[in-house]
């Protein structure tokens, strides 16, 4: 039973009964709904101040009214106090209707239909070939890969979408690099990191020696021109990174459907320049062709450069107009960091000036800078943190702090796995989206205050408060979850799936994270004010059913962020 929405068809229907003529519905209701600061004004509040002008009454008169014209038997009372219609839920009935329901649906709890017939396609991660995967990636990332989890559990089909950053003149001084100082017995044995040597020493000796740059512009042509020798050194290049970046998306739990990246589309640009020009969108500036945006105060798209070469808008271009073609997508979102809004604002901006319909379903899904305890990251000055590291000695120091405080728990290392992964994800879906991340080992493992392992260990001790429990086959009775412990966990789990489509409507993770955090200090709460395995065994059924419900949700509240929950820790 949905108990804000059964106060706001109340509030309508008396509404409706005291002034005739009126017509309000519910859905009008439950959007003024408010929930009040403290528990003892009420679970739910009507602000008779919203509906003040249309009823010509003052805001007290309304709810005097409204509180004497309704009687119902799943709220204890509803009363009127300064302008205020305050809705009291039967505690009983509500732990009664929001446990049960939860436990019914088990792990799908939260989940819906909504998506059933759409598709969602989520560009993220976006790794560079020739590179290893850093902890620059981690935001992308794990934000792309919630969000696909999210879309799922509300029945879209997600097509995820790893959009390598496999193009550019880069390569070139990549295999520049390589025919001058690599050879391929090294490149097998030492893999990506080989490859990212080669080309910090490029980029060092070309500020001495400018003429390397030169050499590097000429291999990319080569690629560009189908050179067999470019092309098979390109494409080896590109293997031995994918094998490289498929070890850390195994530890992630991350996958894709699709690897397109920048190249794909070189064949496929050029159906999308005919078009801006059949639309007359294309203008010459100084060689290059360009969209003007002038009148959307942004600066031109450039779409070809003087000399012929393409950009990023122009693949970008292609690569929108490839999905929609391929996967009819209701929605297509962008996971790339905050620095290439203006990127996607012209994007967006040309697609529209196309005439492409489907183009307001695009959404750039924005995120801060990840640096690493106070230090910034470059891959060509050599100054990098890699995601495969950070992840293992995340690991070795989750092992430790087990060994430490529980030297007896069975399949340690794999609890270790969970916890050191998990702690990570946690730490990087945390703040919102858009702020930027410093990651420091002492915030991210730590067992206390918002942190994964903290959540992770409440999920662990209510599993150990359910084995030490057994069956328990006693009628529950609901009174015993009257006290205020228990009604924040219910008034949690009630919200859960409404916050679950407010974090997918917001493309923001971080929303569930934290709901996560929030439950467990709840629950942690109850452990402690009340007596779960109560001599009454009604009482004792009640607070185990509850405790199912919170160890239940945490868990899919985790899953959904791409976190195991370990059962005992």
């Amino acid at each position: 039973m949905d108990f804000a929405y059964k106060a706001a068809a109340l509030a309508a229907e008396a509404i409706n009964a005291v002034y005739p003529g009126t017509d309000i519905n519910a859905d009008t209701v439950a959007g003024m709904l408010e929930t009040p600061p403290n528990p003892e004004m009420g679970d739910y509040a009507l602000p008779c101040f919203k509906l003040s002008k249309a009823l010509k009454k003052s805001p007290m008169m309304i709810s005097d009214a409204l509180a004497g014209a309704i009687s119902t038997q799943e709220f204890a009372r509803v009363e009127s106090v300064k302008g205020y219609l305050n809705f009291f839920v039967d505690r009983a009935l509500y732990a009664q209707s929001v446990v049960e329901n939860a436990l019914s649906q088990g792990a799908s709890y939260g989940s819906g239909s909504e998506g059933t017939g759409k598709t969602v396609v989520i560009d993220y991660s976006s790794i560079n070939i020739a590179k290893r995967f850093h902890i620059g990636h981690l935001s992308t990332t794990m934000i792309g890969n919630a969000l696909y989890n999210m879309y799922a559990f509300l029945g879209y089909k997600c097509v995820g979408v790893n959009h390598l950053g496999d193009w550019g003149t880069q390569f070139g001084k990549m295999i520049a690099a390589y025919k001058r100082w690599g050879d391929e017995e090294t490149i097998r044995n030492g893999g990506v990191d080989e490859m990212v040597k080669l080309y910090v020493r490029f980029n060092a000796e070309a500020k001495d020696n400018p003429a390397l740059d030169d050499e590097g512009r000429a291999w990319f042509k080569a690629i560009e021109d189908g050179d067999e020798e470019a092309l098979r050194i390109f494409s080896w290049f590109k293997e031995v990174t994918l094998k490289d970046a498929e070890r850390v998306y195994d530890m992630l739990g991350v996958r894709f459907d699709s690897y397109a990246g920048e190249s794909f589309y070189n064949d496929k640009m050029q159906p999308v320049i005919d078009e801006l020009k059949e639309k007359n969108l294309l203008v010459d500036d100084a060689g290059a062709q360009i969209v003007k945006l002038d009148d959307y105060g942004m600066p031109p798209a450039i779409i070809l450069r003087s000399d012929g070469a393409t950009l990023y808008m122009t693949r970008d271009l292609a690569a929108a107009k490839y999905r929609h073609e391929t996967y009819d997508f209701d929605k297509c979102l962008y996971v790339v960091a905050y620095q290439q809004d203006l990127h996607f604002k012209q994007l967006f901006k040309v697609m529209e000036l196309l005439g492409w319909d489907w183009a307001k379903g695009c959404e750039h899904v924005n995120f801060g800078m990840v640096s690493f305890e106070g230090g910034t990251l470059s891959t060509r000055e050599g100054r990098i943190v890699y995601l495969e590291d950070l992840l293992n000695q995340s690991i070795e120091k989750a092992a430790g702090i087990i060994a430490e405080k529980s030297p007896e728990l069975e399949n340690r290392s794999e609890v270790a796995r969970q916890i050191g992964i998990g702690s990570v994800i946690f730490f990087a879906l945390f703040n919102g989206r858009i702020k930027d991340i410093d990651f420091w080992w002492d915030r991210a493992l730590n067992f206390d205050g918002e942190t994964g392992p903290y959540v992770m260990y409440t999920h662990a001790r209510l599993s150990s408060v359910l084995r030490k429990a057994g069956e328990c086959t006693e009628a529950p009775d609901y009174t015993a979850l009257s006290d205020p412990e228990a009604q924040a966990i219910i008034h949690l789990i009630d919200a859960f799936p409404s916050l679950i489509r407010t974090a997918v409507n917001k493309s923001e993770p971080s929303i569930v994270t934290r709901f996560s955090c929030e439950l467990a200090k709840a629950v942690n709460k109850f452990y402690y004010e009340q007596r779960i395995l109560d001599d009454d065994m009604g009482a004792r059924s009640a607070r185990l059913m509850l405790t199912r419900a919170a160890r239940q949700t945490i868990a899919t509240a985790l899953r959904l962020i791409g976190i195991q929950a370990p059962d005992r820790m």
